[in-house]
């Protein structure tokens, strides 16, 4: 991310599961989760942002050590 502030994963994802459970409990007045949504909505952006940086960091290492080609990651749906 271009701004000095360093960008935290985990924190953000935890913002973001705290901020689903309190949408999902349905208490919020119409303007609130509005506001909460939108939140929301920069910090799944935010997310996004930051592990498309780590993976493209991870294919410049790969690469200049001369390894192989990421394959994509697939993940089990099963909970």
């Amino acid at each position: 991310m271009a701004s000095t502030k360093k960008f935290n994963l985990e924190k953000s994802l935890a913002d973001l599961e705290e901020l689903v459970e309190e949408l999902e409990s349905g208490d919020l007045p119409l303007e609130k989760a509005m506001k909460k949504f939108e939140e929301g909505i920069k910090l799944t952006r935010g997310c996004q942002t930051a592990l498309k940086e780590a993976e493209q960091k991870v294919e410049i290492l790969l690469q200049s050590a001369g390894g192989e080609d990421l394959e994509d990651f697939e993940v089990d749906e099963e909970d």
